[in-house]
C-alpha cells in the first residue's frame, strides 16, 4: 500500500449507524449552527453533568493511531448532549479556568486508563493563553500526571492568535510547560495572519491546519498552497504538521501527498465519548489481522494497541 492511499485510514471510527443514537444526533448537530440554550460551567461542574470526549488523531504515514483530542460536552439531563457553543460564548475568565482544570486533571487521569487497556497515547487540550496564566500548572501536572514512566506528556493547544499576541510570553510558558512535559501546539494556524518570523521565537511541537484551508485544499488552488506552506513550515521547524477537519477522501489524499503528518476529522473519526473510544481501539486490537511493527509503534518508539 502506497503513502498516498488513504483507504485505511477513512472511516477509521467505523460506521455512523454504529454509534448510540445520542451519539449520532451529536453528530447531526456538530455540523449545524448551535441553537441550544445556554449553560453556565459553574453549575455544570457542581452536577457532574461535564464529559471529556476524544477526537482520535491519525498518524497518515504508518495509517495508525496517533493519539487523541480531549473536547469538552455537556450531557445535560434535561437538553441531551451539549456543544461549546451552549457554554462557552462570553464566559468569565475564572469560569474558564475552572472547567481546564477539571479537563487537564480528567485528561491525565484518563490516559492511565488507556494505558491499562493497553494503549500509549498522545493526548491534547484545548487551553487559552490566558488560563495558562493562571493555574497553578505544575503543580497540577506533578499531583495528577500519570505514575508510569511511559507517559509521553501533554500537548497543549493554544490558537495562533492569541500567541501572536505576545511572543515573548508564549515562549516563556512554553519553555516552563517544558519542565512538566507538557508540550505546545498552535492551533487553527493561518487563520490568524501571523507573521511567520516571530514562530521561529516559539517551541512548539505541532502546527495544526485551520480547517478552514484544510476544507477544499483538493481542489482549490489557494487552499492547497497555504495547506503545503504549513506543512513545510512546521517540517522546516522540526515539528509535525496536524491538519484539521478532514472531511472528504480528496482532501485526505492532498494531504498525504503533500506530507501531513496528521490528521482529524469527521471522515476518520468523529468526537466520541471516551467509553466508545476505548471500545472502539480494543475491538481494533482485536481484528484478526497482523498489524506491520510500523503500526505497532508511535513515532516515539513506544509500543501501541494494534489500532490501525
Amino acid at each position: 500500500m502506497s503513502d498516498s492511499d488513504p483507504k485505511e485510514i477513512q472511516n477509521w471510527s467505523g460506521p455512523i449507524d454504529d454509534l448510540a443514537d445520542e451519539e449520532r444526533r451529536f453528530l447531526v448537530d456538530s455540523m449545524s449552527v448551535e441553537t441550544r440554550p445556554r449553560v453556565a460551567i459553574g453549575e455544570a461542574l457542581r452536577n457532574h453533568w461535564f464529559e471529556i470526549w476524544y477526537q482520535p488523531k491519525i498518524d497518515l504515514k504508518r495509517k495508525c493511531l496517533a493519539g487523541a483530542e480531549a473536547l469538552a460536552r455537556i450531557r445535560h439531563p434535561k437538553l441531551g448532549v451539549l456543544l461549546p457553543g451552549s457554554f462557552l460564548p462570553d464566559v468569565d475568565e475564572d469560569s474558564v479556568c475552572e472547567l481546564a482544570q477539571h479537563a487537564l486533571v480528567a485528561t491525565l487521569c484518563d490516559w492511565t486508563m488507556f494505558e491499562e487497556a493497553g494503549f500509549n497515547l498522545h493526548l491534547a487540550i484545548n487551553v487559552p493563553v490566558g488560563v495558562l496564566l493562571k493555574l497553578p500548572i505544575p503543580k497540577l501536572v506533578a499531583e495528577y500526571r500519570p505514575k508510569s514512566a511511559r507517559w509521553p506528556g501533554l500537548i497543549v493547544e493554544v490558537t495562533e492568535d492569541q500567541i501572536v499576541r505576545d511572543i515573548a510570553l508564549a515562549q516563556k510558558i512554553a519553555k516552563q510547560l517544558q519542565v512538566s512535559g507538557i508540550k505546545i501546539a498552535i492551533d487553527d494556524f493561518g487563520a490568524g495572519y501571523s507573521s511567520l518570523s516571530s514562530l521561529r521565537e516559539l517551541p512548539f511541537a505541532e502546527l495544526k491546519v485551520d480547517c478552514s484551508f484544510v476544507t477544499g485544499c483538493s481542489t482549490e488552488a489557494t487552499n492547497a498552497a497555504i495547506c503545503q506552506t504549513a506543512i513545510d513550515l512546521a517540517h522546516r521547524f522540526g515539528s509535525a504538521a496536524v491538519a484539521e477537519g478532514v472531511e472528504t477522501q480528496a482532501d485526505l489524499q492532498a494531504l498525504m501527498v503533500m506530507g501531513c503528518d496528521f490528521g482529524q476529522g469527521v471522515l476518520i473519526a468523529p468526537p466520541m465519548p471516551k467509553e466508545r473510544f476505548l471500545s472502539l481501539l480494543r475491538q481494533r486490537m482485536n481484528k484478526p489481522r497482523a498489524a506491520s511493527p510500523q503500526q505497532a509503534m508511535q513515532p516515539g518508539g513506544k509500543p501501541v494497541g494494534r489500532v490501525a
